[in-house]
């Protein structure tokens, strides 16, 4: 007599066999998701630069991959070696084959050039350049390898326990790792350290060989008092973002790894360090842009450094007569109107002159005409009469949150600024600055 099978067995049950399979499959495909990179999944971290205190974080110890993060410790030791004589801003290092090699994003050096170190630090602060990086390696340490030792060893020293690096730029690399902690902790480090060095953060534009190349670092456009400092990314690690800013006095600095695209990351950047200022109880509830602490700044290889040519005093701060509505662009002969929920903006830039702003402002809607055909032009003017104030902000106006949403996506995509601003936060600036044109 042969031996019943039992009644749940594949045999008798072929349907729940393959529901089976199915439930295997799925929990599979859950398994791979969680160990694949979580690239929209957050860790962040906000630090008082004064006490150290923490006043946000989340998932702050996961290990994550730098990116271009990894170009703030090639820049810690290029600054701690023109300190200590071994180098200085006019050396030049010669590019080599391999450095030339580096994939995107890059300045384009060729095998033999000679590059100023300057240039190759405003290549990495702006461009992030990866040929650039690697020049800096192979004249600090003779070789990549070698620097990424030294980078390395330094972390430990300065106090970031569960970094290691593995080459200097932060292209990919499975055993190159960080924790967004030890990302604000370099941060706050190379302020602390360099604070004289720490002015190349906020150039706003660097020119190299007729070529201009625009910061990444796009927050410092937009949120009061930021002032660096690096942005990263590679698909292992999503969009990241160690920033700075200063209000009243008061510095904090903090560390995102994991947004989806620049725009998210760079608003989720914003909410947190404005969260974390109102946290010092010294802030009122509602506090408009101003000028960022520190001026923007236009670096050229060709031209003096370019603090100097920052400083002068730019037109913007002139008060234009107030009109209570600003002027409707026009599309096909008819005058744009505004629908209920037609009361979202995008801000595309801040700028110090207010022809500036109207021109980035038409460009965006050049670019995004799809989404912003029914937009309004609105230029929302400078809160204070501060030198340097890149304070007049560029918007389009009258759009639902759907347009908003696409518009910047689009814009994102050509690499412009774009933030999303809801209605709430719209009035209240269009309440305090009614300065618009």
């Amino acid at each position: 007599m042969t031996a019943e099978r039992p009644d749940d067995s594949p045999a008798r049950r072929p349907t729940d066999f393959f529901r089976t399979l199915a439930r295997l499959a799925f929990a599979g495909l859950l398994l791979f998701a969680a160990a694949a990179p979580a690239q929209a999944r957050y860790a962040s971290i906000v630090v008082d630069f004064e006490t150290g205190r923490i006043l946000h974080e989340q998932g702050a110890d996961e290990r994550r991959h730098p990116a271009s993060l990894t170009k703030m410790m090639t820049l810690y030791l290029i600054f701690e070696a023109i300190d200590q004589k071994q180098i200085a801003l006019d050396t030049r290092w010669t590019v080599s084959a391999f450095a030339a090699g580096q994939p995107p994003t890059k300045l384009g050096l060729e095998e033999g050039d000679r590059i100023r170190v300057r240039d190759v630090i405003l290549g990495m602060v702006t461009r992030s350049a990866n040929d650039a990086a690697t020049v800096a390696a192979e004249g600090l340490a003779g070789s990549e390898a070698k620097f990424a030792e030294l980078m390395t060893r330094r972390a430990r020293q300065i106090g970031m326990a569960s970094t290691v690096f593995q080459n200097a730029h932060g292209l990919p690399n499975d055993a190159q790792v960080t924790t967004v902690r030890d990302m604000a902790k370099l941060g706050t480090e190379l302020i602390r350290r360099f604070p004289h060095h720490y002015h190349f953060f906020s150039t706003s534009e660097f020119v190299y060989e007729g070529r201009t190349f625009a910061n990444h670092n796009r927050l410092m456009r937009w949120f009061e008092g930021a002032d660096g400092i690096k942005t990263g990314f590679i698909r292992a690690s999503g969009f990241n973002l160690v920033a700075s800013a200063v209000r009243d006095g008061r510095r904090i600095v903090g560390a995102v790894i994991g947004g989806p695209n620049p725009t998210e990351r760079d608003q989720y950047m914003g909410k947190l360090l404005e969260a974390s200022f109102h946290r010092t109880g010294e802030l009122p509830a509602v506090r408009q842009a101003q000028a960022p602490n520190v001026p923007r700044q236009v670096a050229s290889a060709a031209a003096k450094p370019a603090a100097k040519s920052a400083a002068k005093p730019a037109k913007a701060t002139t008060a234009e007569p107030r009109r209570a509505n600003p002027p409707k662009r026009e599309t096909g002969g008819q005058t744009l109107h505004r629908a209920a929920a037609a009361e979202w903006s995008i801000q595309v830039g801040a700028f110090n002159q207010r022809a500036q702003a109207r021109k980035a402002a038409e460009e965006a809607a050049r670019v995004a005409a799809q989404h912003v055909a029914d937009a309004e032009i609105r230029i929302l003017g400078p809160a204070s009469t501060a030198r340097n104030s890149a304070s007049h902000r560029a918007r389009l106006t009258g759009l639902t949150q759907t347009q908003a949403r696409a518009a910047c996506r689009v814009l994102d995509q050509r690499d412009m600024d774009c933030m999303i601003v809801g209605p709430s936060n719209d009035k209240r600036a269009a309440a305090s600055l009614a300065s618009a044109g």
